[in-house]
């Protein structure tokens, strides 16, 4: 079957089983499958598939249709303008997440070098973009996944930002010193919520997702210990989920260690970043 062919039955297909954006994510899998830009499928639609290459094409998309995220399929997902390696092992980035990594970028701006630690790192999505827009601050990422981690590094290579210093550790467990900034996405779903997610994003690491029964976990256990690790007047930036702005907000109120609390919302209007100062 031709280019066009083969396009015209994955749409279909995708359609029936109620795919969001079923022509643009077909589209996007065939050029993957051949190497391709978007242009050539156009310019060649009349071109028949090699077997071995309509055969790829078939399962990739038999693979949405199951729930896999075109971005674990392709294992490839922009964010921050760069590119990143993702795959089962990894949340994927979203866009939500630049609104806390252009604040740190903001906070940062004209400043001598700072030392910066991010916790929970992932696939170093936020570690990695700070270190390619403000090169001269020093980084330290963390995660308690190994695969996570290699992940990560593997990434850092990818985007031609070395001397990042990764850390296998639970939270703040093998940290040691101070940090002008910690930064952290940390896992905040709802354990009983998980699994009423859509079944693209259950497709993903539960140890990224689940923040516990009420979601909180990991903002506690980071509150409660960043102020040993901050210096004087260090920021904390943490990512929140569209709903947690008043619970991560009494938190750290509760610990009588912060202040100047602000938060930030996203493209959509949904409160996305807490910050706040430890007091000194």
């Amino acid at each position: 079957m031709t280019i066009e062919e083969n396009l015209k039955i994955a749409i279909q297909s995708l359609k029936e089983k109620l795919i969001e954006e079923p022509m643009l994510k077909a589209r996007l899998l065939l050029c993957y499958i051949l190497g391709v830009e978007k242009e050539y499928l156009m310019i060649h639609s009349k071109d028949v598939l090699e077997s071995e290459k309509e055969e790829a094409y078939k399962n990739a998309i038999q693979k949405l249709i199951q729930g896999y995220p075109l971005q674990y399929i392709t294992n490839h997902q922009e964010f921050m303008k760069l590119d990143f390696y993702v795959d089962e092992n990894v949340l994927i980035p979203r866009a939500d997440t630049e609104v806390t990594v252009e604040e740190v970028i903001s906070y940062c701006k004209n400043k001598k070098s700072l030392k910066i630690l991010d916790l929970c790192t992932g696939s170093g999505a936020i570690a990695i973009s700070l270190k390619k827009y403000i090169p001269n601050c020093e980084i330290t990422a963390v995660d308690i996944s190994k695969e996570s981690l290699e992940i990560a590094k593997k990434n850092a290579i990818k985007n031609n930002t070395p001397n990042i210093n990764w850390i296998l550790s639970d939270l703040f467990e093998k940290i040691e010193g101070k940090f002008d900034v910690i930064v952290s996405n940390p896992p905040y779903i709802k354990k009983e919520v998980i699994l009423t997610l859509d079944k693209q994003v259950q497709k993903e690491p539960k140890l990224a997702l689940d923040g516990g029964v009420d979601g909180l976990d990991f903002y506690r256990k980071i509150i409660q210990n960043a102020p040993m690790y901050l210096e004087k007047d260090g920021v904390i930036f943490l990512e929140i989920g569209y709903d947690q702005k008043e619970e991560v907000t009494n938190i750290l109120n509760e610990t009588n260690e912060y202040e100047d609390i602000e938060c930030k919302k996203d493209l959509a209007g949904n409160d996305r970043m807490v910050q706040a100062k430890v007091k000194r």
